[in-house]
C-alpha cells in the first residue's frame, strides 16, 4: 500500500513494465538457441543401467551481450531497488506493530473501543487471507510456467534457494515454541519473523502498562523509526519505473514470454479474490454487524473508495474517510477519530489477501509444494504482517520477501511480480479502505451515542 507521499506516476511504472516485457521477450525469442532433441535410446539405456536422473538443466546460453547486459546493468539496478526495500523490513515491522498495539490503549473507553476494533481487524483480515489462499490453491496460476522453465528459474535463483534451504525450520510444535525468542536481538538479526512479531506485540503491551511519560519516549522513538523506514522506501520507489523495467527485462530476456502468461493468471487470481471480499464478505459484515444496507453503505462511501483507488494510500484517504464517516454515515467524531486512524495503520484486508496469493504463487512457480502446516504459517504471517504494516510505498513487498524466506522460497523471486504490483496496489488499497469504513460503522453501532444511518 503506497503512502500519500508517493510521487511516482502510475503510467511511468506501467510503461516500464510494458517496455521491459516487450524488449526482453523479443531478445529472448531472437537469441534463443535451437531446442535439444531428446534421445529415446539414451534415455532407455539410462533406465536399464539405473543411472541417477540428470540434474536440472542450466538456463540456455544466449548471445554473450544479453548475459552481459543482465549481469552488469539490469540485474544490479533491480537488486539495488530490492535491497533498499529489504533493508527496512525488520525496523518497519517491529516499530509499526509496536506502535499499533500501543494505540489500542490500556483501559476505559479507549481500551473497550480498541479491543472491539482490533478483534474486528483480525476477523476481516483472516477472512481476506483465507480467500486469497483458497483462490490461489484452486486456480494454481504458478503452474502455468512450464516444468523446464521452472528448472531454469531454480538454476537462476539456485544460490539464494540453497541458503534458504540450509536454514530450513521444521513446522510443528517447535515452530510455536520458537515464536517466543530466547534472545530478541538475535531474532532481529536473523530476521525470524514470528519471533519479531511476538516481541513487537509484547513490547507494545508493556508500553501501555508502564508510566506514560517513560512510555512516550519510546513510542516517539519508534515513530521516528517508522519515519526513517518511510523515507528509505520512498527513496526506493523513486527507482521503481527503472527497476520494474530492469527486473522484467532480466526475467523475460532469460526466460521468455511464457512467464508472463503465469503472471497474468496471478493478476486475475488476486483481482478475483479482492472482488469476492469487496462484494461478498464486506457487505455481509456491514449488514450483520453494522446494521446497514450494503447498497446504502457503498453509495455513501463511493467518494472514499475513489480516493483510495486513485491515491493507493490509506493515509491519503484518511481525511476523506473521516469526513464521510461523520457526515454521511453519522458516526460520532469521538469514534471516527479513534477508529479510522487506527484502521489506516493496522487494517489491511486487501494486503493480507495479496500476500497470501503471492507467496503461494511463487512457490508454485518454483515447483515447491507447501504443506497444510506451511500454508497455515503463511496464513498467520499474512494476518500479522498486514496488521503491522505501515502505510508506505511498496510496504508489503519486503514483508512478502520475509514470508517467502520462512517457507524456503527464494525471497528475490518477488521480482517476478513487482511489475504488476502498482495496479494491484490500487485495487487492494480500495479493499483496505472499504474494510476500514465497515469497522467504524460496526464500532459506532455498538457504542453509546449516535448510530450510523440506515
Amino acid at each position: 500500500m503506497a503512502s500519500s507521499g508517493s510521487s511516482v506516476p502510475h503510467t511511468r511504472i506501467l510503461l516500464g513494465l510494458v517496455l521491459g516485457a516487450v524488449i526482453g521477450s523479443g531478445i529472448n525469442y531472437f537469441t534463443a538457441p535451437p531446442p535439444v532433441t531428446p534421445d529415446p535410446n539414451r534415455d532407455a539405456l539410462a533406465a536399464v543401467v539405473g543411472n541417477a536422473p540428470s540434474p536440472p538443466p542450466a538456463p540456455p546460453e544466449r548471445a554473450a551481450w544479453v548475459g552481459w547486459i543482465v549481469r552488469n546493468i539490469t540485474k544490479p539496478v533491480g537488486d539495488i531497488f530490492l535491497n533498499l526495500l529489504f533493508m527496512a523490513i525488520i525496523p518497519l515491522v517491529f516499530a509499526s506493530l509496536t506502535v499499533g498495539v500501543t494505540r489500542l490503549g490500556g483501559s476505559g473507553n479507549v481500551g473497550r473501543v480498541g479491543v472491539k476494533t482490533f478483534a474486528y481487524f483480525l476477523v476481516t483480515t483472516a477472512c481476506a487471507a483465507t480467500i486469497g489462499l483458497s483462490a490461489v490453491n484452486f486456480i494454481e496460476p504458478g503452474k502455468q510456467v512450464p516444468a523446464g522453465q521452472r528448472d531454469e528459474l531454480m538454476h537462476y535463483y539456485g544460490k539464494e534457494a540453497g541458503e534458504k534451504l540450509d536454514k530450513k525450520a521444521d513446522f510443528g510444535i517447535e515452530t510455536i515454541v520458537n515464536i517466543v525468542p530466547k534472545n530478541p536481538l538475535k531474532s532481529l538479526v536473523e530476521k525470524d519473523m514470528l519471533a519479531v512479531i511476538f516481541s513487537a506485540i509484547l513490547v507494545g503491551i508493556a508500553l501501555t502498562q508502564i508510566e506514560p511519560a517513560r512510555a512516550k519516549i519510546i513510542i516517539d522513538f519508534l515513530e521516528g523509526v517508522n519515519q526513517i523506514t518511510d523515507f528509505i522506501i520512498r527513496l526506493a520507489m523513486r527507482l521503481a519505473p527503472y527497476a520494474v523495467f530492469a527486473l522484467i527485462f532480466s526475467t523475460t530476456a532469460l526466460f521468455g514470454y511464457k512467464l508472463l502468461v503465469a503472471l497474468g493468471a496471478f493478476v486475475l487470481t488476486v483481482l478475483g479474490g479482492l472482488l469476492i471480499h469487496q462484494l461478498v464478505v464486506l457487505p455481509i459484515l456491514v449488514t450483520v454487524f453494522g446494521g446497514m444496507s450494503p447498497w446504502t453503505f457503498f453509495k455513501k462511501i463511493r467518494v472514499t473508495m475513489i480516493t483510495a483507488f486513485s491515491t493507493s494510500s490509506s493515509s491519503a484517504t484518511l481525511p476523506t474517510a473521516m469526513k464521510c464517516a461523520e457526515e454521511e454515515l453519522n458516526v460520532p467524531p469521538a469514534v471516527s477519530r479513534f477508529v479510522l486512524p487506527l484502521s489506516a495503520s493496522m487494517n489491511h484486508n486487501g494486503t493480507a489477501l495479496f500476500e497470501g496469493v503471492t507467496v503461494v504463487f511463487l512457490a508454485q512457480v518454483f515447483g515447491f509444494s507447501l504443506s497444510f502446516e506451511q500454508q497455515l504459517i503463511v496464513l498467520v504471517l499474512c494476518i500479522l504482517t498486514a496488521t503491522g504494516m505501515a502505510g508506505v510505498p511498496g510496504g508489503s513487498l519486503p514483508l512478502i520477501g520475509m514470508v517467502l524466506a520462512v517457507v524456503d522460497v527464494p525471497a528475490g523471486a518477488i521480482a517476478i511480480v513487482l511489475g504488476v504490483d502498482r495496479f494491484l496496489d490500487m485495487c487492494r488499497t480500495t479493499v483496505n479502505v472499504t474494510a476500514d469504513m465497515t469497522t467504524v460503522v460496526f464500532v459506532a453501532r455498538t457504542e453509546r451515542g449516535r448510530e450510523p444511518t440506515h
